[in-house]
């Protein structure tokens, strides 16, 4: 599936971007007209045929809100999620993270953005199972060969989000010692450590019953507004657009009016 991409976001050392921003005004996220096709087989005479996976996509998050994208299957939430992360670029309209157009971005400075900016939780946490519940946070600052000082401070920052997601005290946990809302806990830790403007949730609550997928959520909604992240969730659950502060509902690749 096309918006299968999210899997494959990998850790990068690549230096920042040196990009233009206009915080000041700007939203944390912005989707301008965005179209993104994708091949699709052929038509009969032989000509390529396209499928339309987002059309004329409009999208604006500031921080402190949280919006939640609902859809059936095939409807674009994964591809909106792509594109809004910078792993896929658009074929038409623009991306903006707090005011720099990804889509003008040569690759490697995209990737700075998506690094310094952006994080996503998956629907499933994926959590590497030799490490304990902190070095999942902290196996990118041992990876850039931070030491000292400087790695403490990291290990500092990486117990205060754990203690915001209520996972402190398993610290030295591994995954196999946790359920399955502690480890979607310990994956929303993980996905704020770069202290991110925007952070891109998929499916969070999927694998969870009714009571964890509710924590899950209310602690989402929690961290937006005390982080004053923009957050995006993308859900089959319609009961959690109640708690939204926006709702965006796809159809065939494109934003339906709240009417619809």
């Amino acid at each position: 599936r096309p918006g299968r991409e999210l899997i494959a976001m990998t850790t990068s050392t690549t230096a920042p971007a040196t990009r233009p921003r206009d915080t000041a005004t700007a939203p944390a996220l912005r989707l301008e007209g965005v179209r993104v096709a994708y091949p699709d087989g052929r038509h009969a005479d032989g000509s390529p045929r396209t499928a339309t996976a987002l059309d004329d996509a409009r999208v604006s998050v500031d921080r402190g809100e949280f919006t939640v994208v609902l859809g059936p299957s095939g409807s674009g939430k994964s591809t909106l999620l792509s594109v809004a992360a910078g792993l896929v670029v658009p074929d038409a309209g623009r991306v903006m993270i707090e005011g720099a157009d990804l889509t003008a971005l040569e690759e490697q400075a995209r990737t700075a953005v998506r690094r310094e900016q952006v994080g996503i939780v998956f629907q499933q946490p994926n959590l590497l199972p030799a490490l304990s519940v902190i070095d999942q946070l902290m196996v990118t600052a041992h990876l850039s060969g931070l030491r000292g000082r400087r790695l403490r401070a990291e290990r500092d920052g990486a117990l205060e989000l754990l203690e915001r997601v209520g996972m402190a005290e398993y610290a030295t946990r591994l995954p196999h010692e946790l359920s399955g809302g502690q480890r979607q806990r310990v994956n929303i830790a993980r996905a704020l450590f770069t202290r991110p403007a925007v952070l891109l949730v998929d499916e969070p609550t999927s694998a969870l019953d009714h009571d964890r997928a509710r924590s899950i959520v209310d602690l989402l909604i929690a961290i937006t507004r005390e982080l004053s992240v923009a957050t995006i969730m993308v859900t089959h659950d319609g009961e959690f657009a109640e708690d939204a502060d926006q709702v965006i509902r796809l159809r065939d690749g494109r934003i339906q009016p709240e009417s619809a």
